[in-house]
């Protein structure tokens, strides 16, 4: 029977020397330890499912219980007989058979619990997702680990209550492979004396960052993590451990009339040590020089760990001389980052006004095309309009150089959102993913695939292994949830809901998340006060109705549901290039009117908002599929779908 369980790995350490020793102590010391465990997992509600040697194997259906247990066990064998044990904890789904368990989750406990050392408590990241919030628990981050035969880094903490041992994770350095060849591209800091010269900053790290991700053998963490650090003065080894790297280039960017200063040091993560460092005083026009220049160093020096010869080709292309367009794109990198609409349309302008003034700019027309489907693809525009122009600027982009990964993800979201070409879509992806590794927006769209052809699992799969390049990415983390619903997973997205929260506590989308992964709980009355927020941070009074229009049907109040709809199609009046019929399918829905439902479905279909067959696999809509009319509908919009495996 699968079922999802924490599982306890207790091992007594020494017990070998010790039989050696004092074969009449040790034997004690066991006996002591089996008796511990015994009354302690039995009080916490778990169960012991075998002994092996000198340790022992349990499961319970709750991480609180099996944490707050093995703070016991601990505290508990501080006391004469002193016995020395390690203990490592993770939760995940496993089939229990009669005594025996099976599964992936129970290799991984088994190795959290051989990098724990004497008298510690180590669990895994999903299990301190259950446990930070409780009172009485604390913890400490170690930081990620390479484990045997676990094929991605691990992220550990340790419990830090009182009695419980907290090793260094220099103490730790012969348990695990310590990352190598991982860097982290932290923002430069702006040095001009004009604080609006940020974006040339900014850019210059970006574009840094994007030549060293062709490095062969080099992982090099994405834009978005890296920036999370902009305008903090963590130490460098804090920064390796959260981000899972060996090595670290920062700097800063002096700009003046036509001359810059840009200085770069490369630091080593586990003591602070700078490997190399230089000053660059150039004109302007020379800045692809230096970036080529910097990023060429900063390979050389890690290449004697990589297994690749150097190369000959630049890392950065010259797409342009034409300083001013350059720094229009700079510009539109800088407005883009920011995730809204708003910006969004601003980025565009000065991508726009790029290409004007080199019309065989490539990277300005990759980005001016996403930044349309972005637009087309949140119902912010027209998706006959938006996709038009992705099409036409990507192919552009692809005439003029077919190895900018941003033109194929630019592709896959027309071929995803507006053609239904998922065939098309998945190829675009592959090619995106095979020029950059860590382009983690072709990872979110690759979870949408598979959502699509019906594979859940690998939608979840890709998705986590996207937040293990980006770890600090909030659109990634929050998409993740988003999958979890898809995978009716609730748990787990209210946890990636929090996390994101936690960093970002006004984040909507992850509000409305949260609200979602609660309301398919079906605790609609805690989810309806987390729509209420969603709606009232959107500072409109027609604009993030649906999901409190479906609480309030619910919780019985179909009355309130018919105002939020009536709001929504007032909103369609006012805003007549908004596409609001999704919204509209999920309100007539929580009212049973599947008339209604089907009406603003076909709407979708001929406007080309989305993919129905997203929406369509959203655990709500369970129901539709009961409806003569759905498997006709399917047959409509679905098209030949080949499956392929991940590229990854």
């Amino acid at each position: 029977m699968r079922q999802l369980v924490a599982i306890l790995f207790a091992d007594m350490t020494g017990y070998t020397a010790l039989m050696q020793e004092n074969e009449q102590l040790a034997r004690r010391k066991r006996q002591r330890l089996k008796e511990v465990l015994e009354f302690s997992i039995e009080k916490f509600n778990g169960k012991i499912l075998q002994y092996y040697g000198d340790g022992s194997l349990s499961i319970f259906s709750s991480a609180i219980d099996s944490v707050r247990c093995a703070i016991s066990i601990q505290q508990q064998l501080l006391n004469e007989p002193k016995v020395d044990v390690r203990i490592g904890i993770h939760t995940g789904d496993v089939t229990v058979e009669e005594e025996a368990i099976y599964g992936d989750g129970v290799n991984l406990a088994s190795r959290i619990e051989s990098m724990a050392v004497s008298g510690s408590v180590f669990i895994s990241e999903k299990v301190y997702d259950e446990i930070k919030n409780q009172e009485n628990i604390s913890t400490q981050e170690m930081g990620y680990f390479e484990l045997k035969n676990i094929r991605q880094p691990v992220r550990i903490f340790a419990i830090s209550n009182a009695g419980i041992v907290v090793p260094s994770r220099g103490h730790l350095q012969g348990k695990t492979r310590q990352p190598a060849n991982r860097l982290a591209v932290l923002p430069f800091v702006n040095m001009s004396a004009d604080p609006e010269n940020e974006y040339f900053s900014d850019g210059i790290t970006e574009e840094l960052l994007n030549a060293l991700t062709k490095v062969d053998g080099l992982q090099v963490t994405s834009r978005t993590s890296a920036f999370a650090y902009k305008g903090k003065n963590d130490d460098v080894r804090d920064i390796g451990i959260k981000l899972n790297v060996d090595k670290i280039l920062e700097g800063s960017v002096r700009k003046a009339a036509n001359r810059v200063r840009i200085t770069a040091q490369l630091i080593n993560t586990a003591d602070g040590y700078h490997i190399w460092s230089e000053n660059y005083d150039r004109d302007l026009t020379d800045i692809f020089e230096v970036q080529d220049e910097i990023s060429g160093i900063i390979a050389n020096k890690l290449r004697e760990n990589l297994t690749v010869a150097q190369k000959a080709t630049p890392l950065v292309k010259v797409h342009t001389t034409n300083v001013n367009a350059y720094t229009l794109y700079l510009k539109g990198l800088h407005y883009w980052n920011k995730l809204t609409p708003a910006d969004a349309r601003k980025a565009i302008d000065c991508f726009e006004q790029a290409v004007a003034i080199e019309p065989d700019y490539a990277p300005a027309y990759a980005m001016t095309a996403g930044a349309y489907s972005y637009l087309g693809s949140s119902g912010q525009t027209s998706p006959h309009k938006a996709y038009e122009i992705v099409h036409r600027y990507a192919d552009k982009a692809l005439q003029l150089d077919s190895s900018l990964a941003e033109s194929h993800i630019a592709k896959a979201c027309a071929y995803l959102f507006y053609d239904w070409e998922w065939n098309r879509a998945y190829d675009a992806l592959r090619n995106a993913i095979h020029i950059n590794p860590g382009a983690t927006e072709a990872y979110r769209l690759l979870g949408f695939y598979y959502i699509i052809v019906g594979r859940k699992d690998e939608a979840v799969k890709i998705m986590e292994e996207a937040v293990k390049l980006d770890p600090l990415s909030p659109s990634i983390n929050h998409y993740l949830g988003n999958v979890y619903i898809f995978a009716q997973r609730y748990d787990d997205a209210i946890r990636q809901a929090d996390k994101v929260l936690e960093m970002h506590p006004q984040m909507r989308i992850c509000i409305e998340l949260k609200a979602w992964g609660t309301a398919m709980k079906g605790d609609y009355q805690t989810a309806c006060t987390l729509f209420e927020e969603v709606h009232r941070l959107t500072n409109h009074p027609l604009k993030g109705l649906m999901g409190l229009g479906y609480c309030y049907a619910k919780l019985g109040q179909p009355e309130k549901t018919m105002e939020c709809i009536r709001k929504i199609e007032q909103r369609q009046l006012e805003e007549p290039d908004a596409v609001v019929d999704a919204d509209l399918v999920g309100l007539w829905f929580s009212l049973g009117n599947f008339d209604k439902v089907f009406y603003h479905i076909n709407q979708c279909v001929e406007k080309r908002l989305a993919p129905v067959n997203i929406f369509l696999e959203y655990p709500v809509f369970e129901e539709l599929k009961k409806d003569p009319r759905y498997a006709e509908l399917k047959n409509k919009v679905s098209m030949q779908i080949s499956i392929h495996e991940s590229p990854l």
